[in-house]
């Protein structure tokens, strides 16, 4: 059986009868024709049974349609999920995805954006938060970061504050005797420092008895557990016998928290509540299912994706119109009580 030839250009042109240079235009710069010669040329395309050469398109065009996304860990499983959730917008945008993860190493994800800007992407996600967004501004592509330092690139962050905010007040209404908040010393540039902030602003507002617990917690389950068995002590020697609320920084944590309680008392004790931050997976395939503060992590990737695209489908014009200052976008997070409150 012989093998079926590749449909041209220039089987193309003599089959419309078009120059070679039309049917390029088409591929290239579709408004440039008219509608009717438009339906011609799409007419003959499913004719012809013409298959898409993506690698000839690039090297015409120079347009990649690749996307470069650098996040810090998958340890985590809000990244993977968002991770995910940014995949799925293939569907809507047209973009694949070349990702790295930096495991927080400053030289190796410096590395890793060298890599994505040889194979001529034609922006960034990032994730990751060891390199400033003044060098990542620096690099001249259209980036979009979520949930890190941003005053020099656009970014898609959720209200960190109001997730705090809905956290606090859930411990608070049922009634708990002090209010903890648990989370690794971060720098108050972050988006994820307004949980702390939030935290503060209503105890001290609602002049409740609170205390924040910092470790220098990492991307490794060990050390995580290691240091979540610790402030578990320390609760146990300080607070017993007090209800305690505790406003555990995200989900992973709290699940590991609620399985050291669990294998300790074989149940979750009365005087324990806990609310974790993401509204990660994890928090609903928990043993007992986590109350949350969700971070809608469809919609910032979808939001992160079409802002990106909007920034790259700019760069693409004759005359682009440069931003005058970074655009921040703000999605509301979703309060999701579960078990860890509403049972006790």
């Amino acid at each position: 059986m012989s093998k079926k030839k590749n449909v041209t250009f220039d089987d193309i042109a003599k089959f419309t009868k078009f120059s070679k240079t039309t049917i390029s235009r088409y591929f290239n710069d579709p408004d440039s024709l008219t509608l009717e010669n438009q339906a011609i040329i799409c007419h003959a395309l499913e004719e012809l049974d013409y298959k898409e050469n993506k690698v000839a398109k690039i090297l015409a065009n120079g347009k990649t349609e690749f996307i470069g996304i650098v996040i810090p860990s998958l340890f985590n499983h809000y990244y993977s999920e968002m991770l995910n959730q940014i995949l799925l917008t293939y569907e809507t945008f047209g973009y694949k995805f070349l990702v790295f993860v930096g495991n927080e190493q400053e030289e190796t994800e410096r590395r890793y954006i060298e890599e994505l800007m040889a194979y001529k992407i034609e922006g960034m996600i990032i994730l990751s938060y060891t390199i400033s967004s003044r060098e990542l501004a620096a690099l001249q592509i259209p980036i979009v970061t979520i949930e890190r330092e941003d005053e020099y690139v656009c970014s898609v962050n959720t209200d960190n504050y109001m997730g705090a905010v809905q956290a606090v007040s859930l411990l608070a209404d049922h009634g708990c005797d002090i209010l903890i908040h648990t989370n690794s010393p971060l720098q108050q540039n972050l988006p994820a420092y307004d949980r702390i902030r939030g935290f503060l602003d209503v105890c001290r507002e609602r002049n409740l008895r609170h205390r924040i617990i910092y470790k220098p917690f990492e991307h490794n389950y060990e050390h995580t557990q290691m240091y979540l068995q610790e402030i578990l002590n320390e609760l146990e020697t300080d607070c017993g016998g007090m209800k305690k609320g505790i406003f555990v920084s995200n989900d992973d944590h709290a699940n590991i928290l609620l399985n050291l309680l669990i294998r300790k008392y074989g149940r979750l004790p009365e005087d324990y509540l806990l609310i974790g931050f993401d509204n990660s997976p994890v928090s609903q395939e928990a043993v007992i299912p986590l109350s949350t503060v969700g971070q809608q992590i469809d919609k910032i990737a979808y939001e992160a994706v079409k802002l990106l695209v909007e920034l790259m489908n700019e760069r693409k014009k004759r005359r682009p119109v440069p931003l005058k200052e970074p655009i921040h976008k703000v999605v509301p997070p979703v309060l999701i009580p579960r078990e860890t409150t509403e049972s006790q």
